[in-house]
């Protein structure tokens, strides 16, 4: 300023002076003057900052729900759960899996201890009950999950045994008394369990047909199974795949479809430039029904028609099969004549979504399948053992699969269910499965797929940052957890991994020391984040204003409102 206070150099030449600066010089030389101050909160100034320090496509908008390009710098700087306030050394081995309550007020962890935890989550967090399961002949916790209410819990486990043994259990556990009120055989036990309503659990069992086919069996079982009545089911069966090529269902989740038309942020979809769609409709009635794999079952006469051409052509030399691709094709011909197909229903929000993994070509889980849940399937009431269906029904189709050409290691839905996070390391383009007990090498680099459960349509771009290096027999699920406005993941690099949903950037780089298997945001509050590490701990993060809160000294009580608190009834 001059002696008249008159400003020496105009507004514009401030900004181009700024622009050249970082976010924290702008700031700093905003405190110098009220012209200074002005320009320093100039909106094209800090959408240049923006774009450029986070270094986010220009062609991508700002958060629908941002109001200023300033506040929205300061959302992803200031409001990321990063610096770390607490770290939980109760474990003794391994900690596999965090999950909160829904109150946020309670999360629970399981561990390679045998053990499932369960924690006040307080601005101290601290241990509130510890069950062993080795009395129940566990070998390892490894899932979690709370019931609608926060009343039960539901812990999967695996049994002891020989190492290619895939039997488990899941438990569930009354958080009012820490009872264990009921035990269900899981099968294999990476199906993991999760409720479906408030008191009924969804189980899985495998049974051998063949060398490498098999038959994955999905239960419905009350929490509650001590029942007196007879006439009283505590397990319905609720669908009955068929499985090829030694893959098998695994990692069951529900997605409750009420919210699909209100979501908390809604993605925009894939560039055109997106590879081929993934995603199958497999019983829909649109004109790209064509493209998708067959699914209205033909008749008995032709299947056995097509099954004497198969074997007539094996045995006259004219096709040379493998056993495996024998087996393989003699189990889908003898499907087709016996597979119920979806039932088509009017849209109803009671609907939900039974989503696992899944394959077709190999034993790892290179597919997800989708499988439409009814009101009235719901309930145990009803057949036990699933007398409902035909006699000639004797498999139950999917709804939708996604063939994301890779190894799915983990799977996670957004607060209002309708998007799917999926991880996977993908396979080399172009790779074929000759042998489905060598499937393709698969990459060190995770991929982070997003897809629209309303839609059935992949969106954004893939998200990058985290790695693992196990190879295809070793592979293990790393847990990934979605909040409002984040995404989060654990890695095998020995980090955490955090980004934003809108913007797809990473946004934060968490340390532990060996591998982070599981991470969980608090449904409550998004600037706390848990990870959980083969390290045996449990870290906790919040973000950096959060941290600033809850540090600073709080103001003494005047005078009159002492005297107010010492006067209330």
């Amino acid at each position: 300023m001059d002696e008249g206070g008159t400003p020496l150099l105009p507004d514009s030449l401030i900004y181009q002076i700024f622009l050249s600066l970082g976010p924290a010089d702008v700031l700093a030389a905003g405190l110098v003057c009220r012209q200074w101050q002005a320009v320093s909160r100039d909106e094209f100034l800090w959408r240049e900052q923006f774009y450029r320090y986070y270094q986010v496509a220009r062609d991508v908008p700002r958060h629908p729900a941002a109001t200023s390009w300033y506040e929205e710098f300061r959302r992803l700087y200031d409001m990321v759960p990063c610096v770390e306030v607490q770290t939980l050394k109760e474990h003794t081995d391994q900690v596999l899996h965090l999950s909160f309550s829904h109150s946020g007020y309670q999360f629970a962890s399981c561990s390679k201890d045998c053990t499932v935890k369960i924690w006040n989550n307080d601005l101290t967090i601290s241990l509130l009950h510890s069950a062993d399961m080795r009395p129940y002949n566990w070998s390892y916790t490894q899932f979690s999950q709370f019931n609608q209410d926060d009343s039960l819990l539901l812990a999967s486990g695996v049994f002891l045994g020989p190492h290619n043994s895939s039997s488990g259990e899941i438990a569930v556990i009354s958080l009012d008394s820490f009872v264990l009120l009921s035990r269900v055989r899981n099968k294999p036990y990476d199906v993991f369990g999760c409720w479906l309503t408030e008191t009924s659990l969804i189980s899985g069992n495998l049974h051998r047909i063949g060398d490498i086919t098999s038959c994955s069996v999905l239960w419905l079982n009350n929490a509650f199974q001590d029942v007196e009545s007879e006439n009283v089911n505590v397990v319905k069966r609720l669908f009955k795949i068929q499985n090829l090529n030694a893959s098998t269902i695994r990692t069951v989740m529900v997605a409750d479809c009420s919210r699909f038309d209100n979501p908390d942020l809604l993605l925009d979809p894939a560039d055109q430039a997106t590879p081929l769609c993934r995603v199958f409709d497999l019983g829909g009635d649109s004109e790209d029904e064509a493209a998708s794999p067959p699914l209205r079952s033909p008749c008995p006469g032709r299947t056995k028609e097509g099954l004497r051409r198969v074997l007539d052509g094996v045995l006259d030399g004219d096709r040379q099969l493998s056993e495996r691709a024998l087996e393989t094709r003699v189990a889908e011909l003898l499907a087709q004549g016996h597979t119920k197909p979806p039932e088509r229903s009017a849209a109803d929000t009671r609907n939900k979504y039974l989503i696992f993994t899944t394959g077709c070509l190999t034993y790892s889980p290179h597919q997800i399948g989708i499988k439409q849940i009814l009101p009235h399937q719901m309930t145990t009431a009803g057949p036990v053992l699933g007398e409902g269906r035909g006699s000639d029904a004797f498999f139950d189709a999917l709804d939708h699969v996604i063939d994301v050409h890779g190894h799915i290691i983990g799977m996670g839905l957004s607060p209002d269910n309708r998007y799917l996070y999926v991880n996977s390391r993908a396979w080399p383009p172009g790779s074929v499965v000759a042998d489905p007990m060598q499937p393709p090498p698969i990459a060190e680099e995770i991929d982070l797929l997003v897809f629209d459960l309303k839609t059935m349509r992949e969106v954004k771009r893939a998200l990058r940052a985290h790695r693992a290096y196990t190879p295809n027999d070793e592979c293990f699920f790393i847990f990934l957890d979605v909040s409002r406005d984040f995404v989060a993941s654990g890695a095998e690099d020995r980090h955490g991994y955090i980004w934003d949903r809108h913007y797809n950037i990473c946004l934060a780089k968490l340390r532990h020391e060996d591998v982070v298997n599981s991470v969980a945001f608090s449904p409550q509050e998004q600037e706390l984040l848990l990870t959980a590490s083969d390290d045996a701990t449990i870290k906790a993060w919040r973000s950096p204003r959060t941290v600033r809160v809850l540090q600073a000294p709080r103001p003494r009580l005047r005078p009159f409102f002492s005297w107010f608190a010492s006067h209330r009834r």
